[in-house]
């Protein structure tokens, strides 16, 4: 059945979705089912429907179909502005995955992972279906968002005092590949530069590394601290380097290895890795070019931001799924900026 031609909306007004149905010559439902995702329509009608939506110049209104469906079709991204600024696949990973679901991000950013209180009102006015959340939660925040019926992921996050489902990389493991190694080609004299206090990822970094080391008899380990930027990587460094000698530095992230590995060539004239071996945790970008070569451990970005998207939909569709954990192993990356035992 061809569309009608003479039927219109209003003068001067874009159609709504009775008008397009009248033009279609369709249920008003039909219409409804032809924009929704998963809707039940013939592909003979579909396409009368686009025809007739195209001449009127109709959109369905999400605001309108979210209050039908009782759904927003929008999840919350909470992340800090370090981990967007070092890490921007993060985020541009998880954008592109709810995307391709037809679901849109509210993104709301945090200067300090401890701000995420100033933030958590806003996400419950707009009512998102759920969220993924990159920064630390207390447990009776972790509460609050199932008290407000929104299913809840954490990103490279995980809790012990509080049931919620969580996507890691696993941090032990990473440090101990990279201190094992070190520790095998004959360095005993080790530096660590830690992130904030209020980064769980920093932290837990540094722990598994002390703790590693440790097990092998090197308990007086000189520690710094940054804020995961390269200048305070670089000044973090400095003060590691004055009036004692190193083997190594273990810094808590790739950027803040980078500053060390500068501060080490340029301020000490200590060649990397010969004279000091640095290491980072992450697999960034720049982390990769030449001048630098970083060793590090490299997350699976892909795998980890398609598994907190997907654990997040199974929640939004299904409430009464419980808690899990997902961990995931990075990959020792050799590069050029630590001796290692092959």
């Amino acid at each position: 059945m061809p569309v009608k031609k003479d039927a219109s909306g209003p003068a001067g007004k874009r159609g709504t979705s009775y008008d397009v149905a009248r033009l279609a010559g369709v249920s008003q439902s039909a219409v409804s089912r032809c924009f929704r995702e998963g809707g039940s329509v013939s592909p003979t009608t579909r396409k009368r429907i686009i025809a007739a939506a195209e001449t009127l110049g109709y959109r369905p209104n999400a605001i309108a179909q979210g209050l039908i469906t009782r759904r927003s079709n929008m999840v919350a991204v909470v992340i800090s502005n370090l981990t967007n600024l070092h890490y921007p696949e993060v985020l541009a990973e998880l954008t592109g995955r709810l995307s391709r679901r037809g679901v849109r991000v509210l993104l709301f950013t945090l200067s300090a992972e401890s701000e995420i209180d100033d933030i958590l009102d806003q996400i419950w006015r707009y009512r998102a279906d759920g969220a993924i959340v990159a920064a630390r939660l207390s447990a009776a925040q972790v509460d609050a968002f199932g008290k407000a019926g929104m299913p809840l992921v954490l990103y490279n996050r995980q809790m012990d005092d509080a049931p919620v489902a969580s996507v890691m990389c696993e941090s032990g493991a990473g440090e101990a590949m990279l201190v094992d190694a070190m520790i095998a080609a004959g360095m005993r004299r080790f530096g660590i530069i830690a992130g904030p206090e209020d980064s769980t990822v920093g932290e837990a970094r540094v722990r598994a590394a002390l703790d590693r080391l440790a097990q092998a008899g090197i308990v007086d380990v000189p520690r710094d601290r940054g804020d995961f930027s390269y200048a305070s990587g670089h000044a973090a460094a400095g003060r590691l380097l004055t009036g004692q000698s190193l083997d190594a530095i273990i810094a808590a992230n790739d950027v803040m290895a980078l500053g060390a590995m500068d501060a080490a060539r340029i301020d000490f004239g200590l060649a990397v890795p010969d004279k000091l071996s640095v290491v980072g945790f992450d697999g960034v970008a720049p982390a990769r070019w030449a001048s630098y070569q970083l060793t590090t451990v490299r997350q699976p970005v892909g795998r980890m931001t398609e598994a907190a998207v997907a654990m997040l939909i199974e929640r939004i569709a299904d409430a009464t799924i419980g808690p899990e954990r997902r961990l995931f192993s990075g990959t020792l990356v050799e590069g050029a900026s630590a001796r290692l035992a092959r």
